[in-house]
């Protein structure tokens, strides 16, 4: 027991200061919201062939990326010979509509993640259950690494919860399986009003790779409201604490 006390004390405080700090780096592969420049699109439609799950598209001569969909895997923009569509280092992704996951030329922003409902009931305090519904681990694990000394979730008053009864709301991961939709559907009833949802990850939005797979759902919202969505595949833990502060109103949205 002294030597851990020992160890402790030597590493020191080894918190990260962000949000009140600067922002912890992010590894040189990060690929954060992407940009685009409809004054380099041809229209030739490299990037939608690229695109494996068809988050790229061009529409009416512009290319737009749905990022809930998106894999980021940066096919599209080694695809895009103009450089038309380049991913950015930005980590904040989330948002409380849907369509705002999809971006175009008109719209470069960040998107708006705050819930009123969210920041007036769990604004000081937020109890999540996670569900894993058939997910791959990644964004699971993405998750708690929050709960790390490094990240400390628990500062923000967000905590995460073993029973769905002691929760304010499920955060959702996987593309649900059709053997697990049953689970969710019971978890988000043990739920007491009022209550939230977030989607994480591309499979928890869109399906992610197994959209479409009949042993799938396609995403949290064929089986439960959601009123926050977390890109990525996985989502780094920035753009995932991001998301969850400004959802319930701890950090401002500009």
């Amino acid at each position: 027991m002294i030597d851990i006390l020992q160890t402790r004390l030597q590493q020191k405080y080894r918190t990260m200061s962000w949000p009140d700090g600067p922002t912890p780096p992010l590894p040189a592969q990060f690929a954060g919201r992407p940009c685009m420049d409809a004054a380099k699109c041809n229209s030739c439609g490299a990037c939608e062939k690229a695109c494996p799950v068809g988050a790229a598209q061009i529409v009416e001569g512009r290319p737009t990326l749905d990022t809930g969909r998106c894999l980021f895997c940066r096919a599209c923009e080694k695809a895009c010979a103009r450089g038309a569509l380049k991913f950015t280092k930005e980590f904040r992704m989330a948002a409380a509509q849907r369509g705002d996951l999809t971006v175009s030329q008109a719209q470069q922003a960040f998107p708006a993640a705050q819930v009123e409902k969210a920041r007036q009931y769990f604004g000081r305090s937020l109890k999540l259950r996670q569900v894993s519904a058939g997910g791959c681990n990644a964004c699971e694990a993405d998750t708690n690494v929050l709960g790390t000394v490094g990240w400390d979730l628990g500062r923000f008053g967000i905590q995460f919860v073993a029973s769905p009864r002691h929760a304010d709301g499920l955060l959702i991961t996987g593309p649900v399986s059709v053997n697990m939709r049953h689970a969710l559907e019971k978890t988000y009833a043990a739920v007491s009003s009022p209550k939230i949802v977030i989607a994480c990850g591309s499979c928890a939005i869109a399906g992610g790779p197994y959209a479409g797979h009949p042993e799938v759902c396609g995403g949290a919202m064929s089986v439960v409201p959601v009123d926050l969505f977390i890109p990525g595949c996985p989502p780094h833990p920035l753009t995932i604490l991001d998301g969850l502060l400004r959802f319930v109103g701890r950090i401002s949205e500009g």
